[in-house]
């Protein structure tokens, strides 16, 4: 299995600090924010990783993280023109993958759990990493029976769980033939969500329960609570 760190887009919300460089470059904590989700993958045994990113601050990845041989991985870099969805930024792995399954991060995911057993177990279809949440009206829900994953809700104002998706998803190779039949949604993306639901059409789709902290960090808020969260781990530790 190969990974894929996403970390496109401009960052807007994090302006005026994503000004002069990518916002998965600020720091969480003690480290860069893009050491988080690479850690992930390297934990879960994953020696080859593809690190897709903007145009605009492409540079500052390579500067930062080079052939991946400081981290005992290798890593390759694409780019993305321009902000066309998560599911366009995955699509540029096709070549990359060489017809083995992916697993697929985004860059300001920060999770505790480590997912060795998970990922390494994966065979096909497609698999998702759940988080319970208080405010689950703010994210992606899922609808469960058993492991198996039947629905999923952007944003719902009545949610059928208080589980939400996280920024971590495994797809077996079909994945890309499935990007190339997506239409933009109405913010004109290709969207992540529009993959994950062509997989539990097919009632290929299962999920793993985050049990550790998982934080995303692309905002003030919750850059600032990844930071904690990560802060405390260490205090333990």
């Amino acid at each position: 299995m190969k990974g894929v760190v996403l970390a496109g887009g401009t960052g807007s919300r994090l302006m005026p600090c994503t000004k002069v460089t990518n916002k998965h470059l600020l720091p969480v904590y003690n480290k860069p924010m893009i050491y988080y989700p690479l850690q992930t993958l390297i934990d879960a045994g994953i020696k080859e990783i593809l690190i897709v990113s903007g145009p605009g601050h492409a540079g500052h990845f390579l500067n930062l993280l080079g052939s991946g041989s400081e981290f005992g991985v290798k890593f390759t870099y694409e780019i993305q023109e321009e902000a066309g969805g998560i599911a366009q930024a995955l699509g540029l792995a096709e070549d990359f993958a060489d017809n083995e399954a992916v697993a697929v991060i985004l860059g300001d995911n920060v999770f505790e759990d480590n997912f060795k057993e998970e990922i390494q177990s994966f065979k096909k279809g497609a698999k998702i990493f759940i988080k319970e949440v208080p405010d689950p009206h703010r994210f992606g829900v899922v609808e469960l029976e058993g492991d198996k994953v039947i629905g999923i809700e952007e944003k719902p104002k009545n949610p059928k769980s208080n589980y939400c998706v996280t920024g971590l998803y495994i797809y077996d190779n079909e994945v890309f033939d499935v990007i190339k039949t997506l239409k933009p949604s109405e913010r004109g993306e290709l969207e992540i969500t529009d993959v994950n639901n062509h997989y539990i059409d097919k009632g290929k789709m299962t999920a793993v329960k985050v049990k550790g902290f998982w934080s995303d960090a692309g905002t003030f808020d919750s850059l600032l609570r990844a930071s904690i969260l990560v802060k405390q781990k260490l205090n333990k530790n």
